[in-house]
């Protein structure tokens, strides 16, 4: 086996950690992207309602987390440290903000479709979030940040815009829960990303998501479903939108600043455009294609902008992110 080189071996402490981070948070908002097209046939197949949707999503990522982190234990001895303070109301925050992501989320979905729901929730996250980083005391974004975010939320603007003009009060409602849901997504990111390494963010707020929903699943009648694509898609929706992609997103913000992990998820409503317009009949205008280009030259150029930050100076701090002592 041939010996990496002085140069190889720099380029993997200091670029390998930052690239990593971003591809990560990148696979995350790809897997994000089938959710809506997943709860909209799932809506259309059974008579299942959005908090229905949600709960079993919850529930489905948090018992496979759960066994995942049971096996990773057996295979290793477990050290038990007492969690910092505040983590506690971290990760109580994260699981809040789960599931009232995922119940808004889908409730918007019914509203005004895919498009729309997911453009409006993941379109304001990032300013939300960057609005909540300034406000904690984490400082402005930086001017690469801030520049790529405007050209992102530009990109939206004409996204949702242009879908909008065909819509009505259905539309209206369904924007207005989607602005509820991308209050969850900022709280997810603000207190994840505060979360020490080596505490299970993803097991804990899937787990209390899960047990947040169940009251009110419960009270309003959790209706189930004998459908096997329904049934499938349900799983999916467990597996890979969740339990897989929050793992890599949470593993993403520990190199991965918070308002510039927001910015990169804005592949998401991307993805679930492109998914709604191939197989939903969901049609986009010129102007809305412009819009979605938009959003890929900012996510485009924040990538190289950070890879050149850490080739250069190492890996960036994550601001949002407080070690253990």
């Amino acid at each position: 086996m041939s010996t990496p080189s002085s140069a190889a071996l720099d380029r993997g402490t200091h670029s390998s950690p930052a690239g990593r981070g971003f591809l990560l948070v990148v696979l995350a908002a790809l897997c994000w992207g089938t959710s809506g097209v997943s709860g909209q046939l799932v809506l259309d197949r059974t008579d299942l309602g959005p908090l229905d949707i949600a709960w079993h999503r919850m529930a489905v990522a948090a018992v496979l987390l759960l066994a995942g982190h049971a096996l990773s234990r057996r295979r290793r001895s477990p050290t038990r440290t007492p969690l910092p303070r505040g983590t506690a109301v971290r990760l109580f925050l994260v699981g809040a903000g789960l599931g009232g992501y995922q119940l808004a989320f889908f409730a918007a979905v019914s509203k005004a479709g895919v498009s729309i729901a997911t453009l409006v929730a993941l379109g304001l996250a990032p300013l939300l979030i960057a609005v909540g980083a300034t406000v904690l005391g984490h400082g402005r974004p930086d001017r690469p940040t801030a520049v790529a975010l405007i050209a992102a939320l530009t990109g939206l603007v004409l996204l949702v815009g242009v879908s909008a003009d065909a819509g009505g009060t259905a539309v209206v409602l369904g924007a207005l829960l989607a602005v509820g849901s991308a209050v969850g997504y900022a709280v997810v990111t603000l207190a994840g990303a505060g979360v020490p390494a080596g505490v299970p963010v993803t097991v804990v707020g899937f787990v209390g998501g899960a047990l947040l929903l169940t009251p009110a699943a419960l009270a309003t009648g959790l209706t189930f479903t004998t459908d096997p694509v329904s049934l499938g898609v349900l799983l999916y929706l467990g597996a890979v939108p969740s339990a897989l992609a929050y793992r890599l997103f949470f593993a993403g913000l520990q190199t991965v600043p918070g308002p510039v992990a927001s910015i990169v998820t804005l592949l998401e409503p991307l993805t679930a455009t492109a998914l709604a317009t191939a197989f939903l009949g969901e049609r986009l205008a010129p102007a809305a294609l412009a819009g979605g280009l938009l959003v890929l030259a900012a996510v485009a150029g924040l990538y190289l902008r950070r890879m050149g930050d850490s080739n250069s100076r190492g890996v960036a701090p994550n601001p949002l992110s407080k070690r253990a002592p």
